[in-house]
């Protein structure tokens, strides 16, 4: 396990990290627990929260313990491929499609600039990130216009679209319908289905 080989995050570790203060870089690297990457003390991304952190002496013992190298201070010398970069992007979307995303957001949290981001992730799937965040909250919101009774400004709230004719215009962009007109066509399919299962 990670823990065993990480080391203290002391005081002056923490403050080199916040400070990006590069006379420790070499010293010691740290990764992020929440995201998988580690990188050097100087790296210029955004502090994680410091529960979040675990400390290696070299990025042998960082790698050896799962996590990869941040795209942006490159701790290891080498980049990280794109599609792994991407891979984790799209990942913490997945997990996250509910929140506020915004590109920001995601350069932050994978270690990357938002205009590098937007260029690999539409290299790499052919969709740039805030299609892909668009296309998970519809998916989304399409399951529980059929698995559930809430509301469409609730269904519009839980997949992260809290303006619901925002919600309403990006769905019907996406579907060709409202997700009211939605849900009433798969109810209606759903009772057509049934309705010839039934023994005649």
């Amino acid at each position: 396990m990670e823990e065993q080989s990480s080391e203290t995050l002391t005081d002056v570790r923490w403050h080199a990290i916040l400070s990006n203060n590069a006379s420790y870089d070499g010293v010691f690297f740290y990764a992020v627990k929440t995201t998988g990457i580690f990188c050097r003390p100087s790296c210029k991304s955004k502090p994680p929260n410091k529960e979040n952190i675990a400390i290696y002496r070299t990025a042998e013992q960082a790698l050896s313990a799962h996590f990869r190298p941040c795209k942006r201070c490159k701790p290891t010398g080498k980049r990280l491929p794109d599609d792994e970069w991407i891979h984790l992007a799209a990942e913490y979307i997945d997990r996250n499609y509910m929140n506020n995303l915004t590109l920001q957001v995601v350069a932050d949290h994978c270690h990357g600039s938002p205009y590098h981001l937007h260029r690999t992730f539409k290299k790499i799937k052919h969709i740039t990130p805030v299609e892909y965040i668009q296309q998970i909250r519809v998916n989304k919101a399409k399951e529980q216009l059929i698995s559930s009774d809430l509301t469409i400004s609730e269904i519009g709230s839980s997949v992260g679209l809290r303006n619901t004719p925002y919600f309403v215009t990006l769905f019907r962009k996406k579907t060709g319908c409202t997700p009211a007109t939605y849900r009433q066509l798969q109810k209606t399919k759903m009772e057509e289905a049934h309705s010839n299962d039934q023994p005649h």
